[in-house]
């Protein structure tokens, strides 16, 4: 990985965070995806160009993986990719809510090497690389100790609710909810909350730019069976997903009904 990895993809989350602020509250053309995909708008293809533009510019030779781009098989060829999500939880920005955020990471034969997850509104910027600490602006980041499922603070949809997906029933955590997948996982990271799960299958430009800052801080990331994360896969996506420090991580794997493939 050239040591500008890093640099290059925090520079170039500031500039995306700089654009879509520019459609911010201001009505941007929007519509839905189809086949339960979600919204999506003009501020998410302006920058999806953008991303492209700058990070292929920089690495012609890596790969390219971005939710708002045509799939290109050549990607699986390529030994480096980049996976993006240009504005991960679009219904957020769509709704006047800042919490949404630009996802970029650079994989290496299958693993994140470098990560940034950056949220413009709130001028927070997650960050890490596979050899240094995971980072928020600048300051390492700590996460939480709780080791017990009972009362733990979990960023998670309402479909954990659904019994079938424990074995043991439903443990009595307390469920909040963020719209971006990739701040949640940063979010946990940063100690603010003590896990962030995922119960249906996860795709790869909401999670692999986080998975690598929550690793680095100290955290497990693996899907919901406890099996390690690779990326730059066909198709893209994890079997759902599992963060938290590695105590209370083993008493989700525990707990959650086997997920066959």
């Amino acid at each position: 990985m050239p040591e500008t990895d890093l640099p290059l993809l925090i520079e170039t989350a500031k500039e995306a965070g700089a654009l879509a602020l520019t459609y911010w509250k201001k009505a941007p053309e929007a519509w839905d995806k189809g086949d339960g995909a979600g919204p999506v708008s003009e501020a998410d293809l302006a920058v999806n160009a953008l991303l492209e533009e700058r990070l292929r510019g920089a690495r012609p030779d890596y790969g390219w993986l971005s939710e708002e781009s045509t799939d290109d098989p050549a990607r699986l060829e390529a030994r480096s990719t980049f996976i993006v999500d240009p504005i991960d939880g679009t219904r957020a920005f769509l709704a006047h809510d800042g919490g949404f955020a630009h996802a970029l990471a650079v994989v290496r034969d299958g693993a994140v090497v470098a990560g940034v997850v950056h949220l413009p509104v709130h001028d927070l910027t997650y960050s890490a690389s596979i050899d240094g600490p995971a980072c928020l602006n600048g300051e390492p980041l700590r996460p939480g100790a709780q080791e017990v499922l009972s009362g733990a603070t979990v960023l998670t949809s309402k479909l954990s609710d659904n019994p079938s997906f424990w074995r043991h029933g439903q443990p009595d955590y307390q469920r909040h909810f963020r719209s971006s997948l990739a701040w949640r996982l940063c979010l946990v990271a940063e100690g603010r909350f003590d896990a962030t799960i995922s119960l249906r299958p996860a795709w790869e430009w909401d999670i692999a730019a986080a998975s690598l800052i929550a690793q680095r801080a100290g955290l497990l990331a693996t899907d919901r069976n406890g099996r390690a994360l690779r990326f730059n896969r066909s198709p893209p996506q994890s079997s759902g997903l599992v963060v938290a420090n590695p105590v209370l991580h083993e008493k989700f794997i525990e707990n959650l009904a086997f997920w066959p493939d």
